[in-house]
């Protein structure tokens, strides 16, 4: 009755949009938590999707949500490769502090790679996201929420770790492996072991139907999660495992693809990649349709992002210079588009800076928790810019890299430290002192190094990187004794 009254007490001042953001759900106690999905897509370059330039790829329903949106155009990934980026993405800290800063890898990696041959050893990290860490699905769960990992895991190498021990109720095709066997079921994959490199063979999702398409089974296990729990806060960790290699795509999607003008001057030209975005793009369509046709569209936030950027094989990531394995913009730049619903009610652009790591005190904001600043100490909280009330409080974006990428990408990178301060963008190499310094204001492609003639800036910006590694606890590579230059 106290709710009836209430209710028509609040229309007659105007205010019956309220209902809209799910606080009229709640009078009678608190009111109710806003539902929390990630959506996020592996190796998906900045250009990839239609509302940030793509005409080739078609991304309908990834447009859509940034029409009611807000859509960052300097939005970065905390690493060029998968598992630092998402190690960050879990905990809100830098994959630097966390020393998970390479794809972590099969066992014996590390022995077969581990710098022979480069003037520096890569410097040893962490494979196994540590339990001590309090996830974002920790720190949800113990608010309330349902909480599910469905698709790519790859912060760890041995199973105590997979993603039931770390906040999610649910784990459905989450391992340690970098990328599955197949997107097409059976998705079998070989995976080399340490003593003597035998193959270990293993199965993404072990069930399922022949002709199965791996995006679409991770989606219709997400839209069975929200139907279980559409009564109750749920937090959804959707993370495909397209548009990684292989590529692998539906054949009549592929073949629209093919009868249709390449954009040459992007990039974009591949149909069989196309045809992946188009099937991620159909699933980020199905979870929009579930949620209105459940009346759960208008409390809970989807967040949409990379891991890194595009793979250079396969895409181009224009306008920028570089790709996943590097850390010039094409590597590290990436789409982020966050719908709050009440909140981002029109499309909206921010040009402000952030970074990976900020989803973790952003996704706390928005559900109404308290932050949890020791825990994600180098993300910073949207909050004031998805309201339009101001700009985060932070001097710089810093990534440290003491490792190489190896040669399958691309430029690929060798050990670096980056910063970025404002417009300015400086990457310092470890492994023998050249620096690149960068005006993106002006300078997008990375074009022109202006360390030469900027000298005083250059050694700010060193000091700045200089400082945070130490704060930070970075690890360092170190001279390899076995190297031996051409």
């Amino acid at each position: 009755m106290r709710s009836i009254l209430l209710l028509l007490l609040l229309s007659s001042f105007g205010l019956e949009d309220l209902s809209a953001t799910g606080y009229l759900k709640g009078l009678e106690g608190e009111p109710d938590k806003p539902n929390v999905i990630v959506f996020l897509v592996d190796d998906l370059g900045y250009s990839d999707v239609g509302c940030y330039g793509s005409s080739y790829y078609e991304t309908p329903h990834i447009d859509r949500l940034a029409e009611s949106g807000m859509r960052f155009t300097h939005a970065y990934a905390s690493s060029t490769l998968c598992s630092p980026t998402r190690a960050s993405l879990l905990t809100g800290k830098n994959p630097a502090r966390l020393h998970i800063t390479h794809a972590i890898p099969i066992k014996g990696y590390k022995r077969i790679h581990g710098g022979r041959g480069t003037p520096l050893k890569d410097a040893d990290y962490v494979m196994n996201l540590p339990l001590e860490e309090v996830t974002i699905a920790e720190a949800l769960k113990n608010a309330g929420y349902a909480t599910a990992s469905i698709g790519k895991w790859h912060v760890c190498d041995d199973p105590a770790y997979y993603p039931e021990y770390q906040g999610f109720d649910v784990n459905i095709g989450g391992n340690g492996h970098g990328h599955t066997g197949g997107h097409f079921y059976p998705y079998r994959g070989k995976w080399r072991m340490a003593e003597g490199y035998p193959w270990e063979e293993w199965n993404t999702l072990p069930d399922g139907k022949a002709g199965e398409y791996l995006t679409d089974r991770l989606t219709a296990e997400a839209l069975r999660f929200i139907d279980q729990h559409r009564d109750s806060p749920f937090f959804i960790y959707l993370s495909h495992y397209a548009v990684h290699t292989p590529i692998q795509a539906k054949k009549s999607i592929q073949a629209r693809y093919e009868k249709k003008e390449p954009d040459s001057s992007k990039g974009h030209v591949k149909p069989a990649y196309a045809a992946m975005i188009e099937s991620v793009d159909a699933s980020m369509g199905a979870i929009l349709e579930k949620l209105e046709e459940s009346g759960l569209a208008d409390n809970t936030i989807v967040i949409f992002t990379s891991d890194n950027g595009g793979f250079g094989k396969q895409t181009s990531n224009y306008p920028f210079r570089g790709n996943k394995g590097n850390f010039y913009e094409g590597g590290i730049r990436v789409p982020l588009i966050i719908r709050w619903p009440g909140i981002t009610t029109r499309p909206s652009v921010s040009e402000i800076p952030v970074i990976t790591t900020d989803l973790y005190p952003s996704i706390l904001n928005m559900a109404g928790l308290s932050l949890m600043p020791e825990q994600h100490v180098d993300g910073i909280s949207l909050l004031p810019v998805l309201k339009r009330e101001g700009v985060p409080n932070r001097d710089a974006l810093y990534w440290h890299f003491p490792n190489y990428v190896g040669p399958g990408h691309p430029n690929a990178a060798g050990p670096v430290s980056v910063i970025r301060y404002g417009p300015w963008k400086l990457v310092e190499s470890l492994e023998n002192g050249k620096v690149e310094l960068y005006n993106l204001a002006y300078d997008v492609r990375e074009a022109k190094n202006l360390a030469p003639s900027q000298s005083g800036l250059v050694d700010s910006l060193k000091q700045m990187l200089t400082v945070w590694r130490i704060a930070a606890d970075v690890q360092m590579p170190v001279k390899n004794p076995d190297y031996r230059p051409d």
